[in-house]
């Protein structure tokens, strides 16, 4: 019978809401440790479940597993400064996505507007600036 704390590999998936391929994965990337083997099979802690939905949460927040094994380095060593230092640089990734997302939806915006506003017989201005190159439809689009 397994300790309390310990888990066999699909006790821990099912914790963690992941499958084994998961944790057998973020090993392999070591993210997560491989334990000895004891008693004929491998046993986890029960802590490693928190660890990952650490990583799953760090994923849905934009973080590669590169800088999610970069955070989980730090944290073990306890570098609170490094850790808000990647977590900034990660913050000024979203900010650029999110200012290219607002140039989207205002080009977007007028380029449905001035579809519809014009006749019938014109071409659509959303097929011109789709069919011509990048720079010019963004171009046109804020004139």
């Amino acid at each position: 019978m397994l300790d309390v704390d310990q888990y066999t590999i699909g006790q821990l998936a099912k914790a963690a809401g992941v499958g084994v391929e998961t944790i057998r994965y973020y090993q392999r990337r070591n993210l997560l440790p491989v334990p000895e083997v004891a008693s004929g099979f491998r046993t986890y802690p029960a802590s490693l479940a928190e660890r990952i939905r650490f990583i799953k949460r760090a994923q849905e927040l934009g973080f590669s597993l590169d800088e999610i094994a970069n955070l989980l380095m730090l944290e073990d060593g306890n570098d609170r400064q490094a850790i808000r230092d990647v977590a900034h640089e990660r913050l000024l990734q979203v900010q650029a996505k999110l200012a290219d997302l607002h140039r989207m939806e205002e080009m977007l915006t007028q380029l449905i507007q001035q579809c519809a506003s014009s006749t019938q017989q014109a071409q659509c201005p959303i097929i011109q600036a789709l069919a011509s190159d990048a720079p010019k439809s963004v171009k046109n689009c804020h004139n």
